[in-house]
């Protein structure tokens, strides 16, 4: 298997990569499209992002938006028409809470459109399950508790919901297909002591990949890494011994645990990937990314609401331009690094490109 983490796939689109200058007037189809089709959710995770105060992201969500059954499966015929590679369903809230996921990928699934999701793993069960099993290439499982008290405790739901949620994982390993079964492993400082522990009940139920990353408690990337600092060499001894002893050719363990200055300070002034991988919420407002998603002052680009998203994306080039990251998104950003490479790509001096 190939790298699944890569920052390098961008450039395997050239034809995107040409069009994203303000220099140049063509607009091509976003890559990828996430999608938050509901902000319901099964769960209620002490530390999720979208509901807690001090932290930006979701701080005009509204909890009980959903997109119209109508309005996704127009939106499915659009993503297909237009050629966009890929659709991520994401939160907001639990995309398997919502009534029409079933309907959706069922369009995608007959067509040439990936598809994946998030997912907290409550609801993976029945014929949407067979459908992502059969027919999605991805499928990745959110979790931070180690048994039913701490998963409890967690996620504020019933005990043995841990339990049940491993059972399904379980369960539909062994409805076959070519789904990637995958699992984010969320670190604080309840849980750090639990990581190799939990890395490997993962693998024992048949789960590809377990990736472990930091729980974010601040804007400041600076109060983040505070925050870990006191746990954060146990953490990574144990994510080192997880892959020595338990990483092989068919379960991955990728560490996404490090210092977060990375993904908070930025010196560019326009944002490539809006282009290449923009939000849509449950409000039907498009978003510049998942981690701006629900922030109406300098995360919204647009509304879909009374328009197709095929009229809205093509209509007007400007609006990709509008945000900049220098001023408007010092925090947490999972795209920062590959806008970094990007800018580099675009600003390499033309005189010396031969000299590689």
């Amino acid at each position: 298997m190939g790298l699944l983490y890569t920052k390098m796939k961008i450039f395997h689109y050239r034809d995107k990569l040409d069009s994203l200058s303000p220099d140049v007037k063509t607009i091509t189809p976003p890559v990828q499209i996430r999608i938050k089709p509901t902000n319901i959710c099964s769960h209620n995770c002490r530390y999720c992002a979208y509901r807690t105060e001090n932290l930006q992201l979701g701080k005009n969500m509204d909890r009980s938006s959903h997109i119209p059954k109508a309005k996704i499966m127009e939106l499915m015929d659009d993503v297909i028409n237009m050629d966009v590679k890929a659709i991520t369903f994401s939160g907001g809230g639990d995309p398997f809470c919502y009534p029409y996921l079933t309907d959706a990928v069922k369009l995608l699934a007959g067509s040439q459109v990936k598809f994946a999701s998030l997912t907290n793993g409550s609801r993976l069960k029945g014929e949407v399950a067979e459908i992502f099993a059969h027919c999605a290439t991805w499928l990745r499982v959110s979790m931070d508790g180690w048994d039913d008290e701490s998963y409890s405790y967690y996620r504020g739901v019933g005990k043995g919901e841990f339990t049940a949620v491993m059972d399904n994982m379980e369960k539909f390993r062994k409805l076959g297909g070519k789904c990637y079964l995958g699992v984010v492993l969320i670190i604080d400082e309840y849980n750090s002591s639990r990581v190799f522990e939990s890395i490997r009940k993962l693998k024992n139920i048949g789960v590809s990949n377990v990736k472990v990353s930091p729980c974010i408690v601040s804007n400041s990337g600076l109060e983040n890494n505070n925050y870990h600092k006191p746990f954060f060499k146990g953490v990574k001894e144990q994510i080192s011994k997880a892959v020595e002893f338990l990483g092989d050719e068919n379960f991955e363990i990728f560490d996404a645990y490090h210092e977060l200055d990375g993904k908070f300070d930025k010196k560019y002034t326009w944002c490539p990937y809006i282009q290449i991988l923009p939000v849509i919420g449950a409000d039907l407002n498009v978003y510049s990314c998942q981690d701006k998603a629900y922030n109406l002052d300098n995360g919204l680009i647009g509304s879909i609401r009374d328009r197709r998203f095929s009229e809205y994306w093509f209509s007007d080039k400007s609006r990709f331009y509008m945000i900049n990251p220098s001023t408007a998104c010092n925090h947490h950003c999972v795209s920062n690094q590959k806008n970094r490479m990007l800018m580099e790509y675009f600003n390499a001096d033309k005189e010396h490109l031969d000299f590689v």
